[in-house]
């Protein structure tokens, strides 16, 4: 059992779960927690850690037959951990890059520089649970391995196809051979979303939370399109406006079936 915080092996998990780009040059990040561990690909586990009581709790058994975890410390799992109260079990999962060849069928999302953890973890599950393609980010947002990132997807990460794009301009490119229509959620927009005749294949160009799309990457779309707003409200949440464009487009292929 691990019990020195200055065990090498601490001293790794602790830095991965802090610096992004050490998690891009050894292509590994930390899943945390019980519910967390569960939904990792075995294949994808390249080590993982428990304190003994986790390890002899019923819920904690089964996992650990599973995972195999190496036992540690709470002290140890503390310092390995980015929670404030650890649930006693972590792993080292191997980074699975997806290409636009992966994505199924349903809308996609495009991010452009999104710098809040909880707004791109909340677009993994609903982009999941809206039956979404996929999801391209740019390089300038919020690292989706972040700890903040990955508890905010709730294992969404795991099942939900994402690029980061060094180029929008030629991901839409792409994507536009590929026969997608691309759209911008724009405060200029002249078609009101709930109006526009989404294809089956589309993409949703969204922007940063402060300064929304840049002008760049708004000329890449097909259409502007609006979220109607009434009061003295300027702009909605991104992942709001990510859920409205997503179930939109579900309630449209819905609606074409019957």
């Amino acid at each position: 059992m691990i019990t020195a915080l200055s065990n090498p092996k601490v001293k790794d998990v602790a830095a991965l779960e802090k610096k992004a780009a050490l998690r891009k040059e050894k292509g590994l990040f930390v899943a945390e927690g019980r519910r967390f561990a569960a939904e990792i690909p075995p294949e994808r586990v390249a080590a993982a850690y428990a304190t003994p009581d986790f390890a002899e709790s019923p819920e904690g058994r089964e996992l650990c037959l599973r995972l195999k975890p190496e036992l540690v410390s709470p002290g140890v799992m503390e310092k390995m951990s980015d929670t404030k109260t650890p649930q006693g079990i972590l792993a080292l999962v191997r980074m699975a890059p997806s290409s636009l060849s992966d994505f199924g069928p349903g809308p996609v999302l495009i991010l452009e520089d999104l710098q809040d953890p909880g707004n791109i973890g909340t677009l993994f599950r609903t982009a999941e649970a809206a039956g979404a393609g996929g999801i391209i980010l740019s390089e300038g947002c919020a690292d989706p391995y972040s700890p903040k990132v990955l508890r905010a997807t709730m294992g969404a990460v795991f099942r939900m196809p994402f690029v980061i794009s060094g180029d929008l301009k030629e991901t839409a490119r792409q994507l536009k051979a590929d026969g997608f229509a691309v759209y911008a959620a724009h405060l200029k927009g002249g078609d009101l979303y709930a109006e526009a005749a989404f294809p089956e294949k589309c993409a949703f160009l969204l922007g940063n939370e402060g300064n929304g799309l840049s002008d760049a990457v708004s000329a890449l779309a097909d259409r502007l399109i609006r979220i109607p707003m009434e009061g003295r409200t300027e702009s909605l949440n991104v992942a709001v406006a990510g859920a409205l464009l997503l179930y939109e487009a579900r309630r449209q292929k819905t609606a074409a079936k019957r």
